[in-house]
């Protein structure tokens, strides 16, 4: 598990730490005595997760990754000796929109933050670029996908995302590991919990369709998705990280899947009518209309690399991320602060981990 021992002191550049995933990470690394620099977008909802939080030891620097001048000059400021990269584009409709847009902030975006590190963090111990669960090649046979598995992608944010893990790949080999500092990818997708705004992601399109009193439209219901809860990911991020930062990086796998516990694998109409019933929909989903753009019907991981070289172990089930996430719904509808339902919530998981 994540330890204090470890993180408390450490320089931590974090991109993204307005967004979703970004926000949780910056609270628990706060907690830990981590001291941060956060360099991301201004929060891109309204409302969002990181303005309701207070998270003592954080410096926010809202920047542009696509922009290097102040990018390198946030990355000499803050002198890390750990870099996580979460920044990123991550929608797969968007960026069928925004094609060009998702691979200059995804693809070049990465190597702007290499670069930066390259040659602003003298001290660095370790880089951990967070990718996802959609770099594979998917043929939607249901194979579970192990860390050398073919990277490919069919829409511009998993191609996007594949492109990035060759760029991470060149770096390392190129450059990181004749300076001695691990350069790691993680992959995982599909995380639910709350404090999720994002657009056409699932729990919070519920949200807004809760708050309208309509239901949630779906394009794809039948389709599979490792669903997992925002803090197991996370956990499996910092545990990669200390272990890269302080065991022998020869030792270590330079990708990881982090995955839910296994249970019967759960729909998107199955996800959605157990949040809706949390949320006291009588009739949560209805069935989009016309061409949808393609997205794979079938995506699971096979996480068993993390649980036997760096000790990592789901805690919560897809169907348990879905209720914690339904149980945080419900707590801040009920009067709960984002602050301390977060809180609440780190709580209860390190008691798992602690069990």
């Amino acid at each position: 598990m994540p330890t204090r021992d470890f993180w408390s002191g450490q320089r931590v550049f974090l991109t993204g730490h307005t967004g979703f995933k970004g926000s949780w990470t910056a609270r628990w690394l706060s907690r830990m005595g981590a001291v941060q620099t956060g360099y991301a977008r201004a929060p891109e909802t309204d409302p969002a997760l990181f303005p309701q939080l207070e998270i003592p030891g954080l410096t926010s620097v809202i920047g542009d990754i696509c922009d290097p001048a102040p990018l390198n000059a946030a990355v000499k400021a803050c002198d890390p000796t750990i870099a996580i990269h979460m920044a990123a584009q991550p929608l797969v409709r968007l960026s069928y929109r925004e094609p060009a847009e998702t691979y200059a902030t995804n693809v070049m975006g990465t190597l702007n933050v290499l670069e930066a590190l390259r040659y602003n963090a003298p001290n660095l111990k370790a880089v951990m670029v967070i990718t996802t669960d959609k770099v594979y090649r998917n043929d939607n046979s249901g194979h579970a996908f192990k860390e050398d598995d073919p990277l490919g992608g069919h829409d511009p944010y998993s191609s996007s995302k594949a492109a990035c893990e060759e760029v991470v790949s060149c770096y390392r080999q190129s450059y990181f590991d004749e300076a001695c500092i691990p350069l790691a990818a993680a992959r995982a997708g599909n995380v639910v919990g709350g404090g999720d705004w994002s657009e056409d992601r699932l729990v919070p399109d519920i949200w807004r369709a809760m708050t309208r009193g309509e239901a949630v439209v779906l394009r794809n219901p039948a389709s599979v998705r490792p669903w997992q809860h925002v803090l197991d990911p996370v956990s499996g991020y910092l545990d990669y990280v200390e272990a890269i930062a302080t065991g022998p990086w020869a030792d270590q796998p330079r990708a990881l899947n982090f995955a839910p516990a296994a249970d019967s694998p759960m729909t998107v109409q199955e996800v959605t009518e157990t949040l809706g019933a949390a949320m006291d929909l009588d009739k949560p989903w209805e069935l989009a209309e016309g061409a949808q753009p393609v997205e794979m019907k079938l995506l699971t991981l096979d996480a068993s690399l993390a649980g036997r070289t760096i000790g990592w172990r789901p805690q919560l089930t897809g169907r348990q991320a879905v209720e914690w996430t339904a149980d945080w719904i419900k707590q801040t509808r009920g009067g709960t602060s984002a602050q301390d339902a977060v809180d609440a919530q780190i709580d209860q998981y390190e008691a798992l981990l602690k069990a």
